[in-house]
């Protein structure tokens, strides 16, 4: 299920735990005393399967009257609009031109609206600890900062694939905001701290900007539970376009046997890159998604056009940090 910016303010709306517009990291006070604990696939049991299912089933109801809702509230708008434009605007063949003008210059605006960051630590073993620590102190401290420009979409441990591997995704309001929280925390003594320690801790890293592709927002903070799938793909360059359009289709047949939380093609570091972020309830819930994907009309068709444009493809299995926000 795929949710767009709009319906975050609506889902506020109609849950009774409400979903902010933005994504501060409003979780970390009731989490202070295990956010220091380094999560496994060994935490995932049969009875948090059962409640990754019911949490995801009353996710997507809340999304669903949310999306209603939103509808309704556009079509009482559009109503009441249409009768004022009509007379200042002239006939609705006279206005198609323009509204497909306005949708056209909306998505480039909303692709250009957030700069989102991925970061990959690479951790030595024995200080694996001491490094989810640190982590947990400072991470929580910049996302919780209503002076950054910048929210944490989450932070994720590598069971399958880099061991002792962590990802991060920052989402900044764009280049300027990216520029302006960087300078502000270069300031502040704690970071100061943590950047010192940091290399001490791991063996490599690194810092890729991307953008999030127009038909797949990124999810804001949700909590059901389970595993995560991060899957990237280097692409032949000059292929992104192509891939995109492949996509947006093939996504339709995957919506809904399968739970997005976001996708992003890198525009500055790893050029030609795509990551997709996937939630399940397990491992057992993966395979069974992913072949339900394909019997549905259009997926065999999206992989075929797809496989041709790719160089080189990586899937890692993820489990949220104790206090990310999507997890």
């Amino acid at each position: 299920m795929f949710l767009s910016r709009h319906l975050v303010r609506e889902l506020s709306r109609h849950s009774a735990t409400p979903i902010p517009a933005l994504r501060p990291l409003s979780t970390v006070s009731s989490l202070l005393n295990s956010r220091h604990k380094s999560p496994s696939l060994g935490d995932i049991t049969p009875e948090s399967v059962s409640s990754y299912k019911a949490n995801l089933a009353a996710y997507r109801q809340k999304l669903k009257a949310a999306s209603a809702a939103a509808a309704a509230e556009a079509a009482q708008a559009a109503s009441a609009a249409g009768t004022v434009k009509s007379l200042l605007y002239g006939s609705p063949a006279a206005q198609k031109e323009e509204i497909e003008m306005e949708q056209s210059y909306g998505k480039v605006l909303a692709r250009g609206k957030y700069v989102h960051e991925i970061v990959l630590h690479k951790v030595k073993p024995e200080r694996v600890a001491e490094y989810v620590e640190m982590i947990g102190e400072e991470y929580p401290k910049i996302a919780e900062d209503k002076d950054n420009n910048v929210h944490l979409v989450g932070s994720w441990k590598v069971e399958i694939g880099e061991a002792d591997t962590f990802v991060h995704i920052w989402e900044y309001n764009g280049y300027a905001g990216y520029h302006q929280t960087l300078n502000r925390l270069s300031t502040q003594k704690s970071y100061q701290k943590y950047a010192t320690t940091l290399p001490n801790l791991i063996t490599s890293r690194t810092h890729d900007l991307m953008q999030e592709f127009s038909f797949w927002p990124t999810s804001p903070p949700r909590s059901l539970g389970g595993i995560f799938e991060l899957r990237t793909y280097t692409l032949h360059p000059g292929n992104l376009l192509e891939w995109e359009q492949h996509w947006r289709r093939g996504l339709e047949a995957r919506k809904n046997v399968m739970e997005g939380v976001g996708a992003w093609f890198t525009q500055v570091g790893s050029l030609n890159t795509v990551h997709h972020l996937w939630q399940f309830g397990d491992l057992r819930e993966r395979q069974l998604a992913r072949e339900a994907s394909w019997s549905k009309k259009g997926w065999s068709e999206t992989v075929h056009k797809t496989v041709p444009l790719i160089g080189k493809m990586q899937s890692r299995i993820l489990v949220p940090l104790p206090w990310s926000p999507v997890r």
